[in-house]
């Protein structure tokens, strides 16, 4: 069986440092692909900080929108892949008006025949604090929750990131 992992949790919780910790032990070529974009300066430093942590090991592939077809297109390049993160993904589909639905499934496909390569997926646990006010903000947690559910039901293993604890929730 593949192996995919999402790792989930709250911001800050150690969710990229446990999925790039756990993804490095892979020996082989590594693909990085992410999904933020610099919008502003804030975000450009977050981003620039992100490449420094993960070091030239890893070739990086920044796609805000189409990462399914991303995904089939470097599976079998590449011994390991990680994701980071569908958080912003999700952010990113809206915002451009795609459907949500049909982008989840092709994700799912993607994920699902993206073998041999281990596959490590990060995405934040938006759906555990109080409902949020603006009908904007009540579509994106759900249609991030429905995302995250998903891609667990066709994860080999889940974990839950508590203040830098990894807590396994599916799998060994």
């Amino acid at each position: 069986m593949q192996k995919i992992v999402i790792i989930l949790g709250g911001a800050r919780s150690g969710k990229s440092y446990y999925a790039l910790s756990e993804a490095s032990l892979t020996k082989g070529k590594k693909a990085f692909i992410a999904t933020a974009e610099a919008l502003d300066d804030e975000m450009h430093v977050r981003i620039e900080n992100h490449k420094k942590e993960r070091g030239s090991d890893w070739d990086t592939y920044e796609e805000p929108l189409h990462i399914s077809p991303l995904i089939d297109s470097i599976k079998g390049k590449y011994d390991v892949i990680l994701i980071d993160c569908l958080t912003l993904w999700v952010s990113n589909i809206m915002h451009a008006g795609f459907d949500i639905a049909e982008e989840t499934i092709k994700l799912v496909s993607a994920i699902s025949t993206c073998s041999p390569a281990p596959l490590y997926i990060i995405s934040n646990e938006v759906g555990l604090g109080i409902v949020p006010e603006s009908p904007l903000s009540r579509a994106y947690r759900d249609n991030l929750g429905h995302v995250n559910r998903q891609v667990a039901q066709a994860s080999s293993d889940v974990v839950f990131m508590v203040a830098g604890i990894p807590l396994k929730v599916k799998g060994g």
